[in-house]
């Protein structure tokens, strides 16, 4: 384990962010305005292993609009003033007025995609593209572990970044049910405008998902292919709407994340319960309604090729010389349709990255509860042994102990907020304590 030493002058940020999605690209900004008025800057480096910022480029479908208001964009919870936000981004781009005509709280999805890379256009100095993290090591320094090492391969070769904090921001991976492996034929539908812009033709799709993905996945398949039959295929009896009224909208407010975080166990569940249909496999109420008049033209016309199979599931998902074959079975009495695709499209989700392969020698000192999850302070700081003082935050994964918008945009930019309020305030009470001048190993 590296040990700090008097005497060496090994440069130490602040904080290093691994990843840089919309979350850490939010912290950047909040770092940014922090700085521009403050006696002790923070020091900040991120790391990011994609060339450029992106953020489910495969589903960005022009026609897609945001499930969120552009007020929950990276900044305006947190400061409406600044010069991040979406209403700033517009007035860069000439656009305000015409978005104020235009009567809608719900960008299009590219038009947010824009704004996200407008932003981190302008913050492009706190962050290394094309930089993958491979290992965080403890550094010691007066007994406990003060500082992180963070080896990074940036551009092709290796480099080590030191940090007081490690915030990360590692985002979501896509959710392919147990047993499926990921083929050119079977995917995952964050891949979809990458592999739809390269077929010419197809006879037959099949997604499996009931939601809002998985729905704009299906109509934008039955549209670029006009001759190819769409077969959705999931459990529910039918796509469910996202329940976006008012009061139920109430859990991502910020407030919400207190409440939720101390709430009983028990509670905690039966609030996830109560309200995942404000998000997880949830349809917008126009695509439902749009999906239900193309079935029932089509059963009008008597040429049918949007087949919706509910209550359903495929059981064996088989690839052969001519494509995919794929078993549907129903639920209710087991009956069993064969169909032969061309391309299976798993709309089913995503789960958060799990950053901490990372951390090697640092898991002994992260606590854990019983079923094996991180234990996450209020301040989304992982909760440690004494030993370890510097902070290791996280910015998704929290959803057991902060909530339902522990993955979502709703509360990103008071989340930042808090983080960095949270750096702040353990700098002052560190700096107070004595510790010895940085060193190498």
């Amino acid at each position: 384990m590296p040990r700090a030493l008097p005497g060496d002058h090994v440069p130490v940020y602040d904080v290093v962010g691994v990843g840089f999605g919309p979350s850490n690209l939010a912290l950047a900004i909040a770092l940014t305005e922090h700085n521009a008025t403050a006696a002790a800057p923070v020091t900040a480096h991120f790391l990011e292993k994609q060339a450029r910022f992106g953020w489910h480029r495969g589903m960005l479908i022009d026609t897609a609009t945001m499930q969120v208001s552009f007020m929950k964009d990276l900044v305006t919870m947190r400061n409406p003033t600044s010069s991040f936000s979406f209403l700033a981004y517009l007035h860069d781009k000439g656009r305000l007025v015409d978005f104020i005509n235009h009567k809608n709280l719900f960008p299009l999805r590219v038009e947010f995609h824009d704004y996200f890379e407008w932003a981190a256009a302008k913050v492009d100095d706190l962050v290394a593209y094309s930089s993958e993290v491979t290992e965080v090591r403890p550094v010691v320094a007066g007994g406990v572990i003060e500082y992180f090492d963070v080896r990074a391969v940036v551009a092709g070769e290796v480099s080590e970044f030191r940090a007081r904090n490690l915030v990360l921001g590692t985002g979501l991976r896509p959710n392919l049910p147990e047993g499926v492996t990921r083929t050119d034929r079977v995917w995952h539908n964050h891949e979809l405008l990458h592999r739809v812009g390269e077929l010419k033709s197809a006879s037959r799709f099949v997604v499996v998902g009931a939601g809002q993905s998985a729905a704009e996945v299906t109509a934008l398949l039955h549209d670029r292919f006009p001759d190819a039959e769409i077969c959705g295929v999931f459990s529910r009896y039918g796509y469910s709407p996202a329940d976006d009224s008012s009061f139920a909208n109430r859990i991502f407010d910020p407030d919400a994340v207190g409440h939720f975080y101390d709430a009983p166990e028990e509670v905690k569940e039966r609030l996830m319960r109560y309200h995942g249909s404000t998000n997880y496999s949830a349809v917008d109420i126009e695509l439902i309604d749009d999906l239900y008049k193309r079935v029932y033209r089509e059963k009008v016309l008597g040429v049918e090729r949007l087949r919706l199979f509910n209550v359903s599931r495929p059981i064996a998902v088989t690839e052969n010389e001519a494509g995919v074959q794929v078993t549907v079975e129903s639920l209710v009495d087991r009956s069993r349709t064969v169909l032969d695709a061309d391309h299976v499209i798993y709309s089913t989700g995503y789960q958060p990255a799990d950053a901490s392969p990372l951390f090697g020698s640092l898991e002994s000192f992260c606590k854990r509860d019983d079923s094996g999850r991180l234990v996450v302070e209020r301040d989304y700081r992982v909760r440690a042994s004494a030993s370890l003082r510097g902070g290791i935050y996280l910015q998704g994964g929290t959803e057991h102990t902060h909530g339902i918008t522990s993955s979502l945009l709703s509360n990103t930019a008071v989340r930042v907020g808090e983080i960095l309020g949270s750096i702040l305030d353990r700098r002052e009470v560190q700096a107070e304590e004595p510790v010895y001048a940085i060193s190498g190993r």
